[in-house]
């Protein structure tokens, strides 16, 4: 399998020592720094001409920082003659802006698709983009993973005696609906109305959750307002217990309060974002097996979508 070669920038090199561990390839040499003035320096520091390259490297916090490392290692690599250069992003960043939803206002996820295409990436492996649609925003293959499938093996351990999935808003219903079915479950809709970005104020309940162990299903928490407040509103309707599930941990701000003090029991993630601090009502799933399994395929021109059939 030396024909392909692993390189991980900073963001997430503990996700990248995990595949690497599953595929048995180490993780390749690139020497990343920083001039004094914050700009970017990359070396590879082994041959890899005519080579398939597989870059691990979510687009999290410090996105621009990250994002800006993804495309200086990927323009090296290119003037070094890579045969191809696959970028591994668990996490795409900039994704929630992708339509215009208000006058004047940027489409930033296909400013960054525009971006990756032209710093020379011949392909896109992610998982639980925001909006399936982005995928769209792209001229080269994009893989788009279901993260749901993470968590279903876990949920079943926990052997809930009335188990029902719930979506913490309108828009996550389609996910929803994937993962109810999954799982052989009844779903629920938290109907909220957001005030403004970040904040969100839960309205009712769509459907019955009394004496339910409610799932709540997200691709994403950021401040976790949604899904504390939505939680809270499962609990005063009748709910037993509210597990939370989300793919992308990006829990910036007041998150980590909010979680530790709401009314979630326990809010189980991936590993495509690192945590900045643990919490025993946080679980963190990896995605180590799941991206490594994907790179095999992918080299082996074998098919990638049957891993979720």
């Amino acid at each position: 399998m030396s024909h392909y070669m692993i390189f991980s920038g900073t963001a997430n090199r503990q996700l990248a020592d995990k595949i690497s561990d599953y595929l048995d390839v180490p993780v390749s040499k690139a020497n990343i720094t920083k001039f004094s003035d914050g700009e970017i320096n990359v070396q590879i520091a082994e041959s890899v001409r005519g080579k398939d390259v597989y870059i691990i490297q979510p687009t999290c916090n410090p996105v621009n920082y990250n994002l800006m490392q993804l495309l200086i290692m990927v323009d090296a690599l290119k003037r070094s003659s890579a045969g191809s250069i696959t970028a591994v992003i668990p996490y795409y960043g900039y994704a929630r802006q992708d339509r215009k939803a208000a006058p004047r206002v940027p489409i930033t996820a296909k400013l960054v698709a525009d971006m990756i295409e032209a710093a020379g990436i011949t392909r896109v492996v992610t998982i639980d983009l925001h909006a399936a649609q982005i995928q769209g925003f792209f001229n080269i293959p994009v893989d788009n993973l279901y993260g749901a499938n993470l968590f279903l093996d876990y949920i079943k351990s926990k052997q809930f005696k009335n188990p029902i999935v719930a979506s913490p808003d309108i828009g996550g219903v389609a996910r929803a609906r994937y993962f109810a079915q999954k799982l052989g479950l009844d779903m629920v809709i938290v109907d909220k109305r957001r005030q403004k970005a970040n904040e969100a104020e839960v309205m009712n309940i769509i459907g019955d959750v009394k004496g339910k162990d409610v799932i709540l299903i997200d691709d994403m928490i950021d401040t976790a307002g949604t899904m504390v407040k939505g939680a809270k509103a499962l609990k005063e309707n009748g709910a037993t217990s509210v597990m939370a599930c989300c793919t992308h941990p990006v829990l910036s701000g007041p998150a980590f309060e909010r979680i530790e003090n709401g009314a979630i029991d326990e809010l189980v993630v991936s590993d495509t974002i690192p945590l900045k601090q643990q919490s025993n009502k946080i679980k963190v799933l990896s995605t180590a097996r799941l991206l490594g399994e994907v790179i095999r395929r992918i080299n082996n021109n074998e098919s990638v979508n049957s891993l979720f059939k």
